[in-house]
């Protein structure tokens, strides 16, 4: 009777040992799970988080292209831009002051352009923040005009995705289309909470078009296309002072660029143009005539121009 109450007594203790070490296995397994779903959560989070900001403390902020075209080759049938060098200068200064290395070209045919942009594309650019390139001219549909012909704009940036320019994988390449997206009239209307302001213009600054329609994506992550007006629309410019946009986007840069995130500063650039209206023009049916900017971002983080330490 003592032995057989004495073995059960080592039975269920065998059993009680058993379970604890159950437990403890258990325990254990759900710990680890728990790390990974913490870890796992952790790199969502890092991934989603909108506070995250593009790298801009490399040693170069990085190169930015002017190509601003006045003057076409007779046979596109295409009327000179006058105002467009008062844009090439106005960017020129403004960019400077961002810590680009700016690089301006007038007039170029369309073989120039491209090896020109061919030749940085295939550029090292490990040092440098970012990439920018402005095209001043008239366009048409998916084009932009050079002095001889026109460009598809989509040969430009595909130059600058990851396979074709892997030193700026991972950062952003900003294309900035003062050209017409259309043949419209972009018409006034009164909102309830604002009035348009009207300066007065002289006579000699009499506003102008650029001809025709741009209006294309690149493929990958990183692009930001800005573009003077809506698809479908004409882009006014002033023959002494230059377009609307560029002119208030080298404003807001000097005002803001070094402190506002570039899209929100893009934002302020629409609502500043979107308050102008045709005072001057030789087309009488473009008198009070309104146009709206806008952006199309691929950006994968926020952007910020700080000022670079010297």
């Amino acid at each position: 009777m003592a032995n057989a109450k004495k073995q059960k007594n080592d039975t269920n203790s065998s059993e009680e040992i058993h379970v604890d070490s159950k437990n403890i296995l258990q325990s254990k397994d759900e710990q680890q799970n728990l790390t990974e779903t913490d870890a796992f959560g952790e790199r969502i989070s890092q991934l989603f988080d909108p506070s995250v900001e593009y790298k801009m403390k490399h040693k170069r902020r990085g190169l930015a292209l002017i190509f601003n075209h006045e003057r076409f080759f007779w046979h596109l049938a295409l009327p000179d831009r006058r105002g467009t060098c008062a844009d090439r200068d106005n960017l020129n200064r403004s960019l400077t002051e961002l810590g680009f290395e700016v690089q301006c070209f007038n007039d170029l045919r369309a073989e120039e352009v491209l090896h020109n942009i061919h030749d940085v594309s295939t550029d090292k650019h490990e040092d440098a923040d970012c990439f920018m390139c402005v095209f001043l001219s008239h366009g048409e549909d998916n084009h932009v005009y050079a002095y001889d012909a026109k460009i598809q704009l989509q040969m430009l940036t595909n130059m600058f995705r990851g396979d074709k320019c892997p030193s700026l994988i991972g950062k952003p390449k900003i294309f900035i289309i003062q050209a017409c997206r259309g043949d419209k009239h972009d018409e006034p209307v009164l909102a309830r909470d604002t009035v348009d302001s009207v300066t007065d213009r002289s006579l000699d600054n009499e506003t102008t078009f650029d001809a025709a329609a741009v209006y294309t994506l690149p493929a990958g992550a990183d692009f930001l296309m800005c573009y003077s007006v809506a698809e479908g629309f004409y882009s006014h410019r002033e023959t002494v002072n230059g377009s609307w946009y560029i002119q208030d986007l080298c404003e807001m840069i000097r005002k803001h660029g070094g402190s506002l995130e570039f899209t929100e500063l893009l934002m302020l650039v629409n609502r500043k143009v979107s308050h102008r209206r045709v005072d001057v023009c030789k087309d009488i049916q473009a008198i009070g005539k309104k146009q709206i900017p806008c952006f199309a971002s691929m950006l994968t983080k926020k952007l910020y121009f700080y000022p670079k330490s010297s």
